[in-house]
């Protein structure tokens, strides 16, 4: 009998009864595996892994199981760190580990970052991390940051490889001594699909300089830049009254940073902002504004920047790691200085002093950032290889 690849020899039957290795992949919320990693699973289950996604319930099960992956319902308590519930959720995954029996773990967002390795250290399953962020601990200090730190320490030491989104935070994690060199690699974010963000589908903004369209689309944490976004919308709107601004994304989401609905609901009454609420498809919206703004205090390589340049966007952000990584100062739009309303406004009035060929002309350059650095298949081209050299499995075409 000839020699039968790793990847056909444990897991879940082919309907010709041999058996496909199994990949797991985890994150905080299905609407994460969803919205960011359905290119990986395609590509994963099209490569002949049996992939097995493992995230609380949120309503995006059925949406994560029509791509072709079997789900596994796993509570996690994603407010913040309580010793018990996180004990807890550590268990949680060694059980599902020592059931599932699977030869490579895919880790995303930080309680499957620490949880899911330390129970992996135990089943012995090697393990793909994943540093989208640092998070809020590692944002505001404290004596969170020093626990966080200790917790990815010891989380990451025996993991094959630990992939980060901006080379800041490989830089942070080497000093600190959370990882070593050696197992780290750099990703362009999550990637992007650069067919389903065509710019060519929709019809671009071409308003006059008097009424732009600003949006913001993020999660509504204050470290997400939200209030000063709203204090810059203050400050542009009485030089440039029709301008208008627009919020979409999630509130009443489980962070300790999280934007007070009410909050919301007065600078709607005040007619500051405009809140879309939440989209499954952000296209529309990107396509209809005018200049895509985030004013982060912190990133990995941010979905939303990734999104509207790929739209042919330009963009203004914060100069801070993960959105300097998208945002060219001066080509594709503007950098300003964090936590500095009164700058961000400045950088919005100065797009909005732009003739229109020059913003088109900056959304071109956006797009054309999307295709050359920020591509899902690079993305998904190393996760592969990785996968590969860690099961030791070479099946199907995967290049």
């Amino acid at each position: 009998m000839g020699h039968i690849p790793r990847c056909l020899r444990r897991g879940s039957l082919f309907d010709n009864n041999v058996i496909k290795s199994k990949i797991l992949i985890t994150a905080n919320t299905t609407w994460n595996l969803v919205n960011f990693r359905s290119g990986l699973i395609s590509k994963l289950i099209e490569s002949g892994f049996d992939v097995i996604a493992v995230a609380p319930e949120d309503g995006y099960r059925e949406r994560l199981e029509r791509l072709g992956c079997r789900y596994v319902p796993l509570a996690m308590d994603n407010k913040g760190t309580h010793p018990v519930r996180d004990f807890q959720l550590m268990l949680g995954f060694l059980k599902v580990f020592l059931r599932e029996r699977p030869d490579a773990i895919l880790a995303y967002t930080v309680k499957p970052n620490v949880y899911a390795s330390l129970a992996a250290q135990i089943a012995g399953v090697p393990v793909i991390n994943n540093i989208s962020g640092l998070g809020t601990a590692f944002i505001r200090g404290s004596w969170m940051a020093a626990l966080v730190s200790l917790l990815y320490r010891v989380g990451l030491s025996r993991s094959k490889r630990v992939f980060f989104q901006n080379d800041d935070d490989r830089t942070l994690f080497l000093e600190k001594g959370l990882v070593k060199k050696a197992q780290t690699d750099l990703l362009p974010g999550s990637g992007i699909d650069l067919a389903h963000f065509d710019s060519m589908k929709y019809a671009p903004a071409g308003r006059s300089s008097s009424d732009l369209l600003f949006l913001m689309v993020a999660r509504l944490l204050w470290d997400k830049g939200v209030r000063e976004y709203v204090e810059a919308a203050r400050i542009v709107k009485k030089h440039y009254p029709e301008t208008r601004f627009q919020l979409l994304g999630f509130l009443d989401v489980q962070n300790q940073t999280a934007v007070p609905r009410e909050d919301v609901e007065a600078w709607v009454q005040e007619g500051i902002i405009e809140y879309l609420g939440t989209s499954d498809d952000v296209r529309p919206f990107l396509a209809a504004a005018d200049c895509i703004v985030l004013p982060s205090y912190r990133e990995g390589t941010p979905r939303s920047l990734l999104e509207a340049a790929a739209m042919a966007k330009p963009l203004i952000a914060t100069d801070v790691p993960g959105c300097r990584e998208v945002v060219q100062d001066g080509v594709n739009g503007y950098l300003c200085e964090v936590r500095n309303s009164n700058d961000l406004a400045d950088k919005m009035m100065k797009l909005t002093a732009l003739p229109l060929d020059l913003r088109l002309q900056m959304g071109c350059q956006s797009r054309n950032i999307a295709e050359t650095r920020f591509d899902e298949q690079i993305v998904t081209r190393k996760y592969l290889q990785v996968v590969d050299d860690v099961t030791g499995s070479k099946c199907g075409n995967r290049r």
